[in-house]
């Protein structure tokens, strides 16, 4: 949906700087602090690494409570519906590859998201002048499945926990694979119909 412009009628436009903006940037904000905190003693410390999965954890409850203000209060805007899916990409980037660094989790891992959540950036942008591509349903289980698989590994766990680690992870990657495909479809679809308007 596109903002209202400002000779709408009594629609006023949407402000870029709202409450909902801010918390997306605060998310980005925090990929930084998380990465320090992540790495501090070699990023084996235990009690470092449930600091690092608060700030991780924080951080991911923000992409939930901007999305639900901006919805609530009216306060969706093209801004934000780039900028948040970017800000959980530069989240869950620097998670995976961290843990990828400190050989917890396999590369091959942080390829298959990695290329598809860069895909669906590229789609946005490539598609931005017929339209916004907002994230879907499927989108936001995805992330919601990253985020929780990725959790699992932060968090100082004994070995029992790995099988289970693994099945979550292996969920949010065919989540992954498969809303990459629906977003390659819809812009395909949006472009298409952007050049017969």
């Amino acid at each position: 949906m596109a903002e209202p412009s400002s000779g709408a009628g009594t629609n006023a436009p949407v402000p870029v700087l709202n409450l909902a903006n801010v918390l997306t940037v605060s998310r980005l904000v925090l990929v930084p602090v998380f990465l320090v905190v992540f790495f501090v003693n070699g990023g084996h410390d235990t009690a470092w690494r449930l600091v690092a999965s608060g700030v991780f954890a924080l951080a991911a409850i923000t992409d939930h409570v901007d999305g639900n203000i901006a919805r609530s209060r009216g306060l969706v805007t093209d801004f934000g519906k780039i900028a948040d899916p970017i800000a959980d990409k530069a989240l869950i980037g620097a998670a995976l590859i961290g843990l990828c660094l400190l050989a917890e989790l396999s590369w091959w891992v942080l390829i298959v998201i990695g290329v598809r959540e860069l895909g669906v950036t590229l789609l946005r942008f490539w598609v931005i002048r017929y339209g916004v591509i907002p994230a879907s349903r499927g989108g936001k289980a995805k992330t919601l499945c990253q985020i929780i698989a990725i959790g699992l590994y932060l968090l100082p766990l004994p070995a029992v926990i790995d099988p289970v680690r693994m099945v979550v992870m292996g969920i949010a990657l065919v989540l992954t694979v498969a809303t990459g495909v629906d977003y390659v479809v819809q812009a395909l679809r949006l472009r298409t119909a952007g050049k017969r308007a």
